[in-house]
């Protein structure tokens, strides 16, 4: 063989070892991203879980504001049945679930009996958890979701990421009207 034929499968080799780079690269990105959303769904889901004992506990206290009540429960619901749906669903849900546990949470303001019964306070205090909970794992699927749409639209990956299957994935955003957070005193 030639020199011409040694750069040429020299240079072929080269192109290969990178396509097989930049593909290895896009599905630890993408694999990267759904590890990162799981993290965020069992949280969501020790969440929803928790809200219908929060509701029952506060039921007796707050039996007059039952429409509030009663969107809790809505949001809860339509959270549960998103989560098997497409990933935005279920951001839009989750972030609806969110506003109404804040509306309960600073409607309880009213109640003093309520404050001072130790079952809504634990309840309450798990759902702080898990509600901190979900804001790590959210910061670590939106970092996740960056470095994997980065990768996705850089070149030379976005010459060849759609046609392998590789698209961007959405960030999970609070809601313009969750942005404020109610002042809970429930102590």
């Amino acid at each position: 063989m030639g020199t011409t034929a040694w750069i040429v499968l020299g240079v072929l080799a080269v192109v290969l070892l990178y396509a097989i780079l930049l593909y290895n690269g896009l599905i630890a990105g993408r694999n990267q991203v759904e590890a990162a959303w799981r993290q965020i769904d069992v949280q969501l889901k020790r969440r929803r879980d928790l809200v219908p004992n929060l509701v029952e506990a506060v039921k007796g206290y707050m039996a007059h504001e039952r429409e509030t009540l009663d969107a809790v429960i809505r949001a809860r619901n339509a959270a549960v049945g998103a989560a098997d749906g497409p990933r935005e669903g279920q951001i839009q849900a989750e972030a609806a679930l969110s506003g109404s546990l804040g509306r309960l949470f600073a409607l309880s303001e009213s109640y003093p009996d309520l404050k001072a019964n130790q079952n809504v306070l634990q309840l309450q205090e798990e759902l702080s958890s898990t509600e901190n909970k979900i804001a790590f794992a959210r910061q670590h699927y939106n970092d996740s979701v960056m470095a994997q749409n980065t990768r996705v639209e850089s070149f030379p990956a976005v010459l060849v990421a759609g046609s392998m299957g590789f698209g961007k994935h959405p960030y999970f955003e609070v809601e313009e009207q969750d942005r404020a957070v109610p002042q809970v005193k429930l102590r």
